[in-house]
């Protein structure tokens, strides 16, 4: 990673440290300068040394020039719209495989146009248990048609039942007014058959009576006859004992006539109020009835209401089912969504190729728009802070380096990634970069290499990155003195990019340094025997 703005104040041995990470090629030299700058000294050669060395380097006018301050990062392309298809056939479990077998799929890099047939799946496993399905939803279907039959049928018994309990209420209320009459009242039925039945004992009393009557005249009538001669003793005891015998009849007739009239009358009042009671128990015992029908009805009505919502529900899952099948049935064959190239995942830990099952969800394959593409890249941390999106970016495509492409940063992630975080302290953040006009030949992975540039100075003191060393917090270069002697002299740094450095004090326009400052900047600054071994201790060749 890149870390390429030099403020004044950093040392540039950190500075050479963080921009490593870049382009390699471009920052191996800047290494060497800033290991050789670790024993440089601010003590210079003799005249006749340095008169030799002159012709060593290798010289750069200071010019003055627009810099571009850029992050340069290296990353691969991808599509800016990539579709990814997965797996959206459920697993069969009744196959004793866990998955579906593919049973043919377009080879690994092939151009699709839409609508174009991709992978297909092993269909017969789901064929079957459409089949099973089929049946369980005529079956559910068969019971709802039942469970209707039999609510319908409810509801015609229940308006049946509370109909024939209304019917008896009706039936006893009039019973119990045609009772209660009181001009009209069936009640008059017991009241005359007593009547009538008094009258014929009133009557039998009167014939009793008669009869008494009759045996008196006869008996007087013979003792008339006795005195006048005409009837003897015999004759007058037995009309006497006849006539006593009617009287002890009669009066044991009406002893019984008597208290059957008076048995007759209390037995009338109580029939009259028995009756009463009974109607009226008819009419109370009708309307529970009515009461227990109505309940009847409403519990029935339930239950059938309750189980014709269930077969309603057990029918519609069956059908949910079925479709459910019939989408999986169709889903056995994937089609390309869009135009583009067929790319397969390279995870080992689950392969996709004929014969082998994948399971629900399972990524199956991608199908990226060549026709736009962006960088997927990652900043370094030094360098977050000054890249944000929205910024220019200029792409290459390592495959097509005369080639460059205009892009944007489109996003810089919050967090950095997980894996950045193991081996060292260094985190790095994914940043998207989208190339903004259309492109042709590129394929995703491609490696590139986005220069986001994150400032621009005009008109500034430059200088190649060679031709700056530092020692002790302080930054040089090399120059020619007025008597041509190579010299070190301090300079202030500003903003660097890949391969340019501003100077912002030290240096004018119109000067020489030179750019192989590393080369030259041991004999410049190191002048004893003790400090040359140090030097090669540290690994700086001499």
């Amino acid at each position: 990673m890149s870390t390429v703005s030099i403020p004044a104040s950093t040392p540039t041995r950190r500075w050479s440290v963080a921009i490593l990470p870049g382009r390699k090629s471009i920052w191996i030299g800047l290494v060497a300068v800033v290991v050789g700058a670790v024993i440089i000294r601010s003590v210079g050669l003799t005249g006749s040394e340095s008169a030799t060395m002159v012709g060593q380097a290798v010289w750069h006018e200071v010019d003055r020039s627009n810099l571009e301050v850029v992050v340069l990062e290296r990353g691969s392309l991808e599509s800016q719209s990539s579709v990814e298809l997965v797996c959206e056939v459920e697993d069969v479990r009744k196959d004793n495989i866990n998955g579906t077998t593919i049973l043919w799929m377009i080879p690994n890099g092939a151009s699709v146009k839409k609508g174009d047939l991709v992978i297909e799946l092993d269909a017969n496993p789901l064929q079957e248990a459409l089949d099973e399905q089929v049946l369980y939803t005529e079956n559910a279907i068969a019971e709802k048609i039942q469970a209707e039959a039999n609510l319908k049928n409810q509801l015609t018994m229940n308006t049946t039942a509370e109909a024939e309990a209304r019917l008896l209420i009706q039936l006893a209320e009039l019973e119990l007014e045609m009772y209660s009459d009181s001009e009209n009242g069936t009640h008059k039925l017991l009241v005359d058959a007593n009547k009538r039945r008094i009258d014929d004992v009133n009557n039998e009393i009167l014939a009793a009576q008669a009869t008494v009557g009759l045996r008196r005249e006869e008996h007087r009538g013979i003792q008339e006859l006795f005195k006048l001669g005409y009837a003897n003793h015999n004759e007058v005891r037995r009309i006497k004992l006849t006539y006593l015998q009617a009287e002890q009849q009669f009066a044991a007739k009406l002893n019984q006539l008597q208290t059957e009239v008076s048995t007759l009358k209390k037995t009338q009042v109580y029939e009259q109020r028995k009756e009463l009671l009974n109607l009226e128990g008819k009419v109370a015992t009708a309307k529970r009835g009515l009461e227990q029908v109505l309940r009847n009805n409403e519990a029935r009505l339930a239950q059938m209401q309750a189980l014709m919502r269930a077969k309603e529900e057990s029918l519609k899952k069956e059908d949910e089912r079925l479709a459910r099948y019939k989408d999986q049935l169709q889903k056995c064959k994937i089609y390309a969504p869009q135009s583009g190239l067929v790319a397969y995942p390279s995870n080992r830990s689950y392969e996709v190729r004929e014969g082998v099952p994948v399971i629900y969800r399972q990524k199956l394959l991608s199908i990226p728009n060549l026709d736009s593409m962006q960088v997927e890249t990652r900043i370094h941390e030094s360098s977050l802070d000054r890249v944000h999106s929205g910024q220019e970016v200029r792409v290459t495509v390592d495959a097509f380096p005369n080639s460059k492409y205009r892009g944007t940063v489109k996003s810089v992630a919050v967090l950095p990634e997980q894996n950045s975080w193991s081996g060292n302290d260094t985190k790095v953040y994914e940043t998207i970069v989208t190339i903004d006009e259309q492109v042709v030949g590129l394929k995703p992975g491609m490696t590139a290499v986005s220069e986001i540039l994150v400032d621009s100075i005009s008109d500034v003191v430059t200088v190649p990155l060679h031709a700056v060393v530092e020692r002790d917090d302080q930054t040089y270069v090399v120059v020619k003195d007025d008597q041509d002697h190579l010299a070190p002299r301090a300079v202030q740094l500003g903003k660097a990019s890949d391969t340019r450095v501003s100077i912002s004090s030290g240096l004018d326009a119109g000067e020489m340094v030179a750019i192989n400052a590393q080369d030259l900047i041991e004999s410049l600054l190191t002048n004893s025997p003790t400090e040359r071994i140090a030097a090669r201790s540290m690994g700086v060749p001499h």
